[in-house]
């Protein structure tokens, strides 16, 4: 039994693993559209997910409030957005102080910012998604935490499809990371380090979940609405923009769709 937990809960983290290899298949030079293209289909995928992988299931595990099921994802969802909007200012102004000089011209001084921003949006991209990862080890947590009680009615196969699910929706977001990152100029390797890096929280969220099972599961609505409010600002404020900068093209939209349908559809027949 103990076998079977430890591989059900390190399944969805292979699975970003195995999205994220999805970076050395990339050309060393990408051109706009591409970058475009990869964007956009990030853009979508985060927009699902928020809603069919978060959202909804945090309102659905408050059903019991009854009209009241949309408090927690309300609350949840704004706690997430505000975080993010913080945390942003704060890793600005901490990597701002540390690369100031006494003495910078004006080169050097538009070099900065157009690194703080590279900094700040990276760091909120790779958080959004580590973010939205950790709620789903928990929700596998609680799954393996019912079966080994024998409380819940859930046989190991059941508890094997729903980390398989999970590693499936996983793949497109282990890209979305490695990909992107790449596009942003930093090389292969460190690319699907970061990839693999921010699935890792998985199997840590369930171990954390089944050791504390009865006061993780209660806040657990609570915590899927955050994730979900932490991605849809990085979308808004990092993503989005950037497809309507330079000239005009249709690719960062029809790829934001081609995403969005991708992780709904995922969602829905594996959910």
């Amino acid at each position: 039994m103990l076998f079977e937990v430890i591989k059900g809960i390190c399944i969805p983290f292979l699975g970003t693993s195995l999205g994220a290899v999805c970076v050395f298949f990339m050309k060393s030079k990408i051109n706009e559209s591409i970058q475009r293209a990869i964007i956009g289909f990030s853009a979508g995928v985060m927009v699902a997910a928020s809603i069919w992988s978060l959202l909804i299931p945090a309102m659905e595990q408050s059903q019991n409030m009854g009209k009241l099921a949309f408090v927690p994802a309300v609350v949840g969802f704004w706690i997430g957005v505000v975080f993010l909007m913080l945390l942003g200012r704060i890793a600005t102004r901490l990597h701002q102080k540390g690369i100031q000089t006494k003495n910078i011209d004006n080169v050097q001084k538009i070099q900065t910012n157009n690194s703080k921003h590279q900094f700040g949006k990276k760091t909120m991209f790779v958080l959004a998604i580590v973010l939205h990862n950790i709620p789903e080890g928990m929700a596998v947590g609680v799954v393996y935490a019912g079966l080994l009680s024998g409380s819940a009615q859930i046989t190991i196969v059941e508890a094997l499809t729903l980390s398989l699910g999970i590693a499936i929706q996983n793949i497109p977001e282990g890209a979305i990371i490695s990909m992107p990152l790449k596009s942003e100029g930093m090389n292969k390797p460190k690319a699907f380090l970061y990839g693999v890096l921010s699935g890792i929280v998985e199997p840590i969220g369930a171990v954390l979940t089944i050791l504390a099972a009865n006061a993780i599961t209660r806040a657990l609505p609570y915590l899927l609405a955050f994730a979900a409010g932490a991605m849809m600002q990085v979308v808004v404020q990092e993503l989005i923009p950037e497809l309507s900068q330079g000239e005009h093209s249709n690719i960062g939209v029809v790829f934001f769709v081609v995403g969005f349908t991708v992780m709904m559809s995922l969602d829905v027949a594996l959910g």
